[in-house]
């Protein structure tokens, strides 16, 4: 895959007028420990196709890392989220089965799955992989219909614009 890559200093940098992917933000993509910011083209395609046919958020709790976070968080010296070609995914609005379907039809060919830390890694790489314990099985879907919802605590609404003021759509 040959990808069309940008980088700035910082993720404010980037135009926003030619930010391509309405349900992402360039802070979402940026590197959480230095605020800089790589774009992967081909990659980012991916997740948008990749969200629009879950229909659903996707919450990220990593995309591109600097090579210095990298270093900090325990990452591979190969990682992929150093190209910007790789999206670390927090499970708690997807079941993971039916989110790695999605991902490969969406155009990512590895999975690294984290039951424990209840994350999807997914990724462009050319030479696909696959790694991580496998996710429990889902239970029998006759269970799921007899078993009845926790109550869940009110939650407060959340701010529907984004740091630039504009109204996000999720």
């Amino acid at each position: 895959m040959n990808s069309h890559l940008q980088k700035f200093d910082h993720y404010s940098l980037f135009p926003l007028d030619e930010w391509r992917w309405p349900n992402f933000s360039p802070l979402e993509m940026a590197c959480r420990g230095s605020g800089a910011l790589m774009v992967d083209f081909d990659a980012m395609d991916c997740l948008q196709a990749l969200r629009d046919d879950l229909g659903k958020p996707i919450y990220l709790n990593s995309a591109y890392r600097s090579p210095e976070h990298n270093r900090r968080v325990g990452g591979a010296e190969q990682s992929q989220h150093l190209r910007a070609r790789a999206y670390d995914i927090n499970l708690r609005n997807h079941d993971p089965r039916q989110l790695e379907a999605a991902a490969q039809k969406a155009g990512f060919s590895s999975f690294g799955t984290y039951p424990k830390q209840n994350f999807l890694h997914i990724d462009t790489r050319e030479q696909p992989a696959r790694w991580g314990e496998p996710f429990p099985a889902a239970p029998p879907q006759e269970a799921q219909a007899t078993r009845q919802p926790k109550a869940s605590r009110p939650s407060l609404p959340r701010s529907r614009r984004d740091r630039w003021g504009r109204i996000r759509s999720r």
